[in-house]
């Protein structure tokens, strides 16, 4: 078998400077024209059977290996976030308002990167690969468009892999975790009316604005006091707006936020306990409440056995990273959407580096990766699709 190591090290300018370009012209969520322009380039460079424009502007390429088996599907986000950057890297964006804060430019390089690696191996494969470089991860629906338009389809995938650069820890970390291992996301939003007023006068009016108060006060007992303490959930209130002037008490006022768990049955705990709170205050205050909850995407769920495979190859391949098998986060990620009926595994590299100013998390402006993650990322994907298919 190919040492996948030492072949993406020596491809590591050419995934650097993919990245770096990616970085430095970043698209937003479905308009990433020219990022999926140069992908389907770069594929078709190797004569894959490429198709664009799945799920708006997502690409895919199917890599046959010489023999027949199963198909194992390896996913790679595109989309930039709209965050004005302020890196001082030669390669920050140049694009207003526009950057690539979460590492999904290292992903697009990591992909094609393994592209040209298993391309190498395929006289030894037994089944295919479908490479999914998909649009819209970050709560736009972008896997669930590539669905619609029959990503699971015509081959149907037996697996799916995907990773994530990962600026929460170092370079030299690996997480391999079985089981739920980043949560399932809602956005809520709570509109309260009221009776507005004079703000000398508050004793005339039912005040939506200190109703906001209590609720987002009470709303952190759903945690603290209506669901298990051994059981993971976050109620974040993150935006309240009423009001413009400083002496009128408004008519209404808006709140908005996010629930994260891991169980549905704790998704739903939640749900009602939130419910009950953001109505019972509201009507103790005297205001009234409209609750409105959208789902983004359900928990990240590795299948035990696929973890198993991956966390071999990563031990074998990088047995001088630490390798973490009981990490979670509450982020979130739409590959849940296709790991919901395709057995898969979804781990993380480590991509930071505190010496070297490398350790922002992720959204956050002056993001960025060491790029010494790209090769061990890359060789890490490709071992485990051959392990499968080899």
């Amino acid at each position: 078998m190919l040492d996948f190591l030492s072949e993406s090290r020596k491809l590591f300018e050419y995934t650097r400077s993919l990245r770096r370009d990616f970085h430095r012209h970043p698209e937003l969520g479905f308009h990433e024209v020219r990022t999926s322009g140069i992908i389907a380039q770069e594929l078709n460079q190797l004569g894959l059977e490429v198709k664009t424009g799945i799920g708006r502007t997502g690409v895919v390429a199917l890599l046959e290996g010489d023999q027949p088996g199963p198909a194992v599907l390896i996913r790679f986000d595109m989309d930039a976030l709209p965050i004005q950057e302020e890196s001082e890297a030669e390669y920050a964006s140049d694009v207003p308002g526009v950057m690539h804060a979460c590492g999904h430019d290292g992903h697009i390089a990591v992909g094609l990167t393994v592209a040209r690696l298993l391309h190498q191996q395929r006289s030894d494969l037994k089944g295919s690969v479908k490479l999914v470089f998909q649009p819209a991860e970050e709560g736009l629906g972008g896997a669930e468009a590539m669905i619609k338009d029959g990503v699971l389809t015509n081959p149907q995938p037996d697996a799916s892999l995907a990773v994530h650069l990962w600026n929460e820890k170092p370079v030299g970390w690996i997480s391999v975790t079985p089981g739920p291992i980043m949560a399932a996301a809602e956005i809520f939003q709570i509109s309260l009316r009221g009776k507005g007023g004079h703000g000398a006068q508050p004793h005339l009016t039912q005040d939506p604005v200190t109703t906001a108060a209590q609720i987002i006060s009470a709303l952190q007992t759903v945690v603290s006091r209506n669901t298990s303490p051994l059981e993971a959930s976050v109620v974040s209130v993150t935006s309240v707006k009423a009001g413009e002037a400083f002496n009128v008490i408004p008519n209404t006022a808006d709140l908005k936020g996010t629930i994260r768990t891991f169980k549905p049955e704790v998704r739903q705990q939640v749900i009602e306990s939130f419910t009950r709170i953001v109505k019972g205050v509201s009507n103790a205050m005297g205001c009234q409440a409209e609750i409105e909850i959208q789902s983004i995407t359900p928990a990240v769920i590795n299948d035990p056995q696929m973890a198993a495979t991956v966390l071999k190859v990563a031990r074998n391949l990088l047995p001088d990273h630490e390798v973490d098998t009981s990490y979670m986060t509450m982020g979130s990620e739409d590959m849940a959407f296709m790991m919901k009926d395709i057995p898969g595994c979804y781990f993380f590299v480590g991509s930071a580096n505190p010496e070297k100013g490398m350790d922002a998390s992720h959204h956050h402006p002056r993001f960025d990766i060491d790029e010494a993650s790209l090769p061990q990322a890359a060789a890490l994907m490709a071992a485990s699709v051959a392990k499968l298919l080899i």
